[in-house]
């Protein structure tokens, strides 16, 4: 934790860091969604087709998937601060280079610059990766285990703000001045994490408090059947989360036909619900973990009650005639799905406790092996099913995660400072 010996202004408080942590979420969600607003006109002027859009959107993913356990290893070594110091430059110096493709010296044939963005979005991936394990690991060492929902959800909620924030500041700059210009402000709000990041280790040492590694380390936790059973769980949650992040806009311009700008608005609306609901949930978590429901059912019934209701919004707004009614739904469906969120990364700190930077990055890589394959096979659904059938698909999964809490027991870990 934070020793009083060696506080120093504002990073005196551990929560301080925490907003730093959200601060550098909501710009990692700006970086890694834009493509999912832009796709609209890049489309157009590259001649790609959804299917390819997709593989866009998984190629991101398997850099992003691939990466999170050496990167949480990496942060459980270094910590939080020097590892998301340098990944929030990377994805400055990636997104530029993804804006720059198909222009000037990087103009080329389609299959080419296809190949390129390819590679481009997986190595955006790659320097994503210790996003939200680095975070975990943060969480881990600043904020006590009885206040580690909320921090989670706050950190989490970046998932909503980032995704809130992309649809209408992206789509109003490329209505303007195009999809490239959009990429680039789109990068600003990382520039300007990796410039505070900069800051932080120039405090003294013991402010961050950067975690050693053990000499024996206690690996047996991450065998254990809870983490086994949460890690599918928030895989297949990661598969529904991801239908919104990547598909929310296109869908509603190709398939319930709004206006590029119309459909910016709107489909910030679920991000916008989410900013409340991923935090409230870590909130109420937390209360029932330390009221009647106990430690066991009161990190259960979150994940339980949001993930069976989103998946029936889900097909309520798959089923809806009414394009604006389904923009309500689907808004619905979202915060209830991500509203876990909290209660995911509080249990598996439970569980894992000094393991939490690997931990987090095992568990978050397999919440992104379900976004790995939902960007790519949701349009392959939706071309030979339909669009509603594959949302179907979607809200039965979801379901089967709340199912798999069940078998879900997190542990006592003790009470700190923070």
């Amino acid at each position: 934790m934070l020793p009083s010996s060696k506080k120093t202004g504002l990073t005196a408080n551990p929560w301080f860091l925490v907003g730093l942590l959200c601060a550098t979420a909501t710009s990692s969600y700006l970086s890694r969604v834009n493509l999912s607003v832009t796709g609209a006109l890049m489309m157009h002027e590259l001649g790609f087709s959804q299917i390819q859009m997709g593989r866009l959107f998984s190629a991101f993913l398997l850099g992003y998937a691939l990466f999170q356990v050496p990167a949480g290893m990496l942060a459980d070594r270094w910590g939080a601060p020097r590892v998301l110091g340098i990944a929030t430059l990377w994805w400055v110096v990636a997104t530029g280079l993804i804006a720059a493709t198909g222009w000037g010296p990087l103009r080329m044939t389609a299959v080419h610059t296809m190949a390129l963005l390819l590679v481009l979005r997986f190595v955006l991936g790659v320097g994503e990766s210790p996003t939200f394990p680095a975070s975990g690991q943060g969480v881990a060492q600043w904020i006590a285990p009885r206040r580690q929902g909320r921090a989670n959800g706050l950190v989490i909620a970046a998932i909503g703000l980032g995704s809130a924030i992309a649809p209408v500041l992206i789509s109003v700059v490329m209505v303007h001045w195009g999809w490239r210009p959009a990429l680039l402000v789109s990068a600003l709000p990382a520039m300007a994490a990796a410039l505070v990041w900069r800051r932080v280790p120039h405090f003294p040492a013991a402010v961050v408090s950067q975690p050693k590694p053990a000499p024996h380390a206690d690996h047996s936790s991450l065998r254990s059947s809870s983490f086994v059973i949460l890690t599918v769980s928030y895989t297949l949650q990661g598969y529904v989360g991801y239908i919104f992040v990547f598909w929310i806009y296109l869908y509603l311009v190709q398939e319930r036909h709004f206006s590029l700008l119309r459909a910016g608005g709107l489909s910030s609306l679920p991000w916008i619900l989410t900013v409340v609901a991923i935090p409230l949930g870590g909130v109420i978590s937390d209360r029932l973990v330390s009221g009647a429901f106990g430690l066991r059912w009161g990190r259960r019934a979150v994940p339980l009650a949001g993930l069976a209701l989103g998946g029936l919004f889900l097909v309520l707004g798959a089923r809806s005639p009414n394009a604006y009614w389904a923009v309500g739904y689907l808004s619905l469906a979202t915060a209830l799905v991500l509203c876990s969120e909290g209660p995911f990364w509080a249990t598996m700190m439970e569980i894992a406790r000094s393991n939490s930077g690997a931990a987090g990055g095992i568990m978050n890589m397999g919440s992104n092996i379900g976004g790995l394959v939902s960007p790519a096979l949701t349009p392959i659904l939706a071309a030979h099913l339909g669009w509603k059938n594959a949302l179907y698909v979607g809200a039965g999964i979801s379901v089967v995660s709340a199912a798999l809490w069940l078998g879900v027991t997190p542990r006592n870990s003790e009470v700190g400072p923070g």
